[in-house]
């Protein structure tokens, strides 16, 4: 056999295991070699076509994350050592030592090109494992507030609705603690994913705990003393100041979390479930492992400056629709608030929010994910069970396809220094019964746009002029689409 063409077997044998080897007279090995390579082809066919979502429940399990790491690694060493047998099966045994040296290079780019992606695709898996079990709760965490019956097998405990609680939290040098400046709650569906978001204003006070809360005993007021500083009164303060005065009343990993669990759910009048917070550092990392997103802005947004100390802002997000921002600029977009108040930008970080569920993949987010992977135990904290995380998964794809309504209780519904919480309630059980009511749409098509770059509308989405102002304390909660779209403050 010529050189030349030992050659061109190699490489088709490193494309399809075992021919070289048959091609080589190695009957019985070439053969068993290519059988394995089919029915590892066969398989790897099936998962990619008609397994997707086992695929993205092994994502999140543990187990399955550890046989990947290793099965991935493995395979391509095995796969390294054929194309290196098949060579040397092929090899003229009086071959120059230029040729010698020229077989040798191709053997070796062979060998690497398959090796390297499965050798990367194992470290990537034990990477997502190591984030898996750091992230989310293990079956010996303690929380006051999380179901005690959701299992895997029956992850919603029979439940309707799933709610969660988002915290956006600043834990900034020049703060004490985390003080969460975000506060929003997603009631979801679990049959359809049709979502409403609340949001909630960081200077909510009088807030109440439900009445079999051991907080209620502690707080028979709310978090409200009639005095002293006003500012410690505000719901977003609980987090901090409740494991300070009361430690050890809630048998929690993190009772400021669940503190404001039971807050923001009396304040709702809903059972809150789980909590995820993130750091605005956390959600700056997400974003650009998102590749960014895209969103109208409206009206100019100061990056920077602090009214109170004379500073002024170093620069501007400036209007225009379609929007496309990395991770600094979204956050900025997100928590900027010179010059507004505290309810334009809780409507900026509803529309954030919206822009992260329509524009995310898991796909994207999986493959870029070692990004944020390092710093995850500080940017994210919650009380999610890893046993529930393939159940969530589900979810956030039905919540993809469904219907996504907001309510933002700005001062337009509530004076939050003295709230009207049957109000609160009231349009919390309006909106919930709406989404309920609602069918999910039509499940869409799957892109086959780059999942990296979200796809901006063809034309500025602009929002119908009603012909009267209605009232916001009865209005229904708003479709986030039209909350959202590009309307330019003049």
């Amino acid at each position: 056999m010529s050189f030349t063409k030992a050659l061109l077997l190699t490489i088709l044998g490193t494309l399809i295991p075992g021919v070289g080897l048959l091609a080589a007279g190695r009957r019985k090995l070439g053969a068993a070699v290519l059988a394995i390579a089919i029915l590892l082809a066969g398989f790897g066919a099936y998962l990619a076509v008609a397994q997707q979502r086992a695929i993205l429940h092994w994502a999140v399990q543990s187990e399955a994350l550890l046989v990947i790491g290793i099965l991935l690694p493995t395979i391509g060493l095995a796969w390294m050592i054929v194309i290196v047998g098949t060579y040397r099966s092929l090899r003229p045994w009086k071959i120059s030592p230029l040729q010698r040296i020229g077989g040798s290079a191709l053997v070796t780019l062979l060998a690497l090109a398959v090796l390297a992606p499965l050798a990367v695709g194992g470290r990537y898996a034990q990477v997502q494992k190591g984030v898996v079990e750091d992230v989310f709760a293990g079956a010996t965490s303690k929380s006051a507030t999380r179901p005690k019956n959701a299992t895997a097998a029956d992850p919603w405990a029979g439940q309707d609705r799933v709610n969660l609680l988002l915290l956006g939290g600043d834990g900034g040098d020049d703060r004490q603690g985390i003080r969460p400046d975000s506060l929003q709650v997603a009631s979801i569906d679990t049959h359809t994913g049709n979502t409403v978001l609340f949001s909630l204003p960081r200077n909510l006070e009088k807030v109440p705990f439900p009445p079999d809360s051991p907080l209620a005993d502690a707080y028979p007021n709310g978090v409200y003393a009639g005095g002293g500083d006003q500012l410690e009164w505000m719901i977003n303060s609980i987090y901090r100041n409740v494991p300070a005065q009361h430690p050890g009343l809630l048998d929690s990993d993190n009772p400021g979390a669940d503190a404001t669990k039971l807050a923001v759910g009396a304040a709702l009048g809903i059972k809150l479930d789980y909590y995820v917070l993130i750091n605005l550092k956390g959600f700056q990392e997400l974003v650009n492992a998102l590749g960014g997103i895209t969103v109208n802005i409206n009206e100019k947004v100061a990056i920077g400056g602090a009214m109170d100390e004379g500073i002024r802002p170093h620069d501007y997000l400036q209007p225009g629709p379609d929007q496309h921002l990395d991770g600094y600029h979204a956050l900025w977009f997100a928590r900027g608030r010179y010059g507004a108040d505290d309810y334009q930008r809780m409507e900026r970080q509803r529309c954030a929010m919206k822009a992260i569920i329509d524009q995310s993949n898991p796909a994207t987010v999986l493959t870029r994910y070692e990004r944020i992977a390092k710093t995850s135990k500080q940017i994210v904290l919650t009380d999610i069970p890893g046993s529930l995380l393939p159940a969530f998964v589900d979810l956030s794809m039905r919540v993809k396809g469904g219907e996504i309504k907001s309510i933002a209780f700005t001062n337009k519904i509530i004076k939050p220094w003295n709230p009207d919480y049957d109000l609160i309630h009231s349009k919390v059980r309006t909106a919930i019964n709406a989404s309920t009511a609602t069918k999910a749409p039509a499940k869409p098509r799957p892109s086959t746009s780059d999942p990296a770059k979200p796809t901006p509308t063809k034309a500025p989405t602009k929002a119908p002029t009603p012909n009267g102002t209605p009232d916001p304390k009865t209005a229904p909660a708003d479709n986030l689409a039209d909350a959202c779209a590009y309307r330019p403050v003049s």
